[in-house]
């Protein structure tokens, strides 16, 4: 039995999934439906991404300073044996809960130690979350749209831009998508008529993991998708079956411990921190310079869910024309609400819109199973056009980035961009001839190709964008015995590159800890050289000057250079 206003049942959608109405043609899956069968599926699915999340994890340098922070405080608690409280050097880090350190610190302490600076035991739990990510949204997309539909839809998710990015990172945003789809896939077979104790038990457990993890994005997600369908519908007995009241007491026995543990060792104030410091600035403005106007994501989301992003719009149209149908209503539920909230919200990150992209994947492969005629209208064509301008401007930037970051052109930039470029014009010329399955294979094929070159060749050498690794490098070569000062320049990823008990100053405070610690080193970017210069004069020394390092400052958007200085000698009369 299911609860009142409960879809029933009898909507499972058949094993093909193809619909009876005009609004589609019924034509059969082809390799998708042989692919489809038994536990093909799950395998076919974890080899592609091992191809896209491993290759470039353990090479690529930390790609923003978020992540650079992550790791660091990850290796304080590491150091300290303290696992409630988050530090960065000797400050609170009130940004995000605790779940992402305790499985990056479980992973160190698994294949590492806190003295290396190896960065892949760190970026492992990202990884294998954004295989779960992938393999649930398979699950769970099984009960909406069929094996087919799902097999593809997990092959789209996995392979966009914005996942292989986060796969890569060792932050909490492939952790908090695999808590979504959880929470979701659990939500949608409720509203399907499918649950039970433990599906039920599923959503309240990753509410619970959701919240250690990023706060309240889980919930929202979850709540923004109860709403909709909620005021659509204008029924609300089938959330009974969720068992609402036992699962919050399930999802506050998860989350709830470490909130007090973390309340009474900080004597609340990370709450407060996190609140005051973090949540309300990012809706009040555009916090830490990262704003946007509304419409931002729809622009960008042809980049981040690149390349599905061929097909997912004209995909859209047709979904919405399905609406009626339970599962499609869901999926749509589960992208609307949360888009416009995240479009309002004046703080924009690319990745903030990631967790609906598991709802996109299913729909725009549902209509690609489905041979949906909008895939190819006039109005799709068009956009084909301009999708096509996407795909060859990345593939431009592929070779451009080694010659104006790295040392030069880079062999290794060729299969890439021609990968990007061929995948463009032959997704583009099969979709206009009707060949939308042969076009949506084709683009998680060509992901396949492409994302591994770039994440293990390309990016790796850009030299000019790495400057904290090549200071890192120098610094090890030169040698140092005491904690190395660092003025101008504070990067996370230089201090986790050189440990914890780096000192970031200013141009005088580098020059008195020369004085003050026979054997340091000194790293000055050229905005405090003046005044590094005039405190050793002033101190009676000369700093010698072992090692220059120039590049790009990508932080800040511009060049920068930086000199190592080392022991130093009074200056004679």
């Amino acid at each position: 039995m299911v609860g009142e206003g409960a879809v029933p049942s009898d909507l499972d959608p058949p094993a093909d999934f193809m619909l009876s109405d005009d609004s589609a043609i019924n034509i059969k899956a082809g390799p998708v439906d042989r692919l489809s069968e038994g536990f093909r599926p799950y395998l076919l699915l974890s080899l592609l991404c091992l191809l896209l999340y491993m290759p470039g994890l353990a090479t690529v340098p930390p790609l923003d300073r978020d992540e650079s922070r992550f790791v660091q405080a990850t290796r304080q608690m590491l150091e300290s044996g303290d696992f409630v409280r988050i530090q960065y050097q000797n400050e609170m880090r009130a940004k995000k809960p605790v779940g992402a350190y305790w499985l990056q610190a479980a992973s160190v302490s698994l294949f590492s130690d806190a003295s290396a600076t190896k960065l892949w035991p760190y970026r492992l739990p990202s990884a294998l979350a954004a295989w779960a990510a992938v393999l649930m949204t398979f699950a769970f997309g099984c009960h909406l749209f069929g094996r087919q539909a799902a097999l593809l839809g997990g092959a789209l998710l996995g392979s966009c831009l914005m996942l292989v990015l986060e796969g890569h990172q060792a932050k909490t945003d492939a952790v908090l998508l695999a808590c979504v789809v959880a929470a979701q896939g659990a939500l949608a077979r409720t509203y399907l008529g499918r649950g039970g104790i433990l599906v039920a038990l599923a959503f309240w457990l990753a509410q619970g993991i959701g919240i250690l993890v990023k706060g309240p994005i889980v919930p929202m997600m979850s709540l923004l998708t109860i709403a909709a369908l909620v005021i659509a519908d204008r029924r609300a007995g089938w959330l009974v079956a969720l068992r609402p009241l036992t699962g919050a007491l399930v999802a506050v026995a998860v989350a709830a411990p470490w909130f007090a543990a973390i309340n009474q060792a900080t004597g609340g104030t990370f709450v407060d921190e996190a609140i005051k410091g973090d949540l309300l600035p990012k809706l009040l403005g555009a916090h830490e310079s990262h704003g946007g106007k509304p419409g931002f994501y729809l622009l960008l989301a042809s980049v981040t869910f690149w390349p599905a992003s061929a097909l997912a719009w004209p995909a859209l149209v047709h979904a919405w024309r399905q609406r009626l149908k339970p599962e499609v209503r869901f999926c749509l539920a589960w992208i609307i609400p949360a888009w416009i909230v995240f479009e309002l919200i004046p703080t924009k990150l690319p990745h903030y819109v990631m967790p609906t992209f598991p709802a996109l994947a299913l729909l725009t492969a549902a209509a690609v199973m489905q041979g949906a005629p909008v895939l190819f209208s006039r109005g799709a064509k068009a956009w084909y056009a301009v999708w096509t301008l996407v795909g060859l401007t990345l593939a431009v930037a592929v070779v451009v980035a080694p010659m104006r970051l790295g040392e030069g052109f880079s062999l290794f930039s060729v299969p890439g961009a021609l990968g990007i470029a061929g995948a463009t014009l032959l997704t583009v010329w099969l979709a206009l001839r009707g060949r939308a399955h042969t076009a949506a294979i084709a683009l998680v094929a060509t992901a396949a190709c492409t994302f591994p070159v770039l994440f293990d060749g390309v990016l790796p050498s850009l030299e000019k964008m790495w400057m904290s690794r090549t200071v890192a490098a120098q610094v090890a070569y030169i040698g140092r015995a005491a904690p190395v000062a660092i003025a101008g320049y504070s990067e996370p990823s230089l201090v986790f590159l050189l440990g914890t008990d780096t000192m970031i100053t200013t141009g005088s405070g580098a020059a008195g800890q020369l004085v003050a610690a026979p054997g340091s080193l000194a790293v000055v970017s050229s905005t405090e050289e003046a005044d590094f210069a005039a405190a050793a004069a002033k101190l009676g020394y000369q700093p010698i000057p072992l090692a220059i390092v120039k590049g790009f400052h990508y932080s800040r958007g511009k060049n920068a250079a930086l000199t190592i200085y080392a022991k130093m000698r009074e200056r004679e009369p």
